[in-house]
């Protein structure tokens, strides 16, 4: 029988099979991009008016938001970067999305 602890580099707890929430959330990564094509510079600029939102409903401190909506050959190209104060609101953020 194998030990299925200590697979992955998380400090697991073997009572549970639990890992430290700084392990997963370290505050080195507080930016999310958004990065889509939409047929109408209209439909872009209605998304990034839901993304702000949602990015507004998310933070603590102000999150800056740097975005631009181009003329691409297929449409409008919406690229959009959200850098929060930590990453427990980034992955909030993200998992709004979903």
């Amino acid at each position: 029988m194998t030990d299925s602890l200590n697979k992955c580099k998380a400090n697991e707890t073997p009572a549970c099979c639990c890992v430290d929430v700084g392990t997963i959330i370290d505050n080195e990564d507080c930016s999310a991009e958004y990065e889509n094509v939409f047929a109408t510079e209209s439909e872009a600029k209605t998304k990034l008016t839901s993304l702000t939102q949602a990015a507004k409903d998310v933070e603590t401190e102000p999150c800056e938001i740097n975005s631009s909506i181009d003329k691409v050959e297929n449409g409008f190209k919406l690229t959009a970067k959200f850098t929060f104060c930590c990453g427990a609101e980034c992955m909030i953020f993200q998992l709004k999305l979903r």
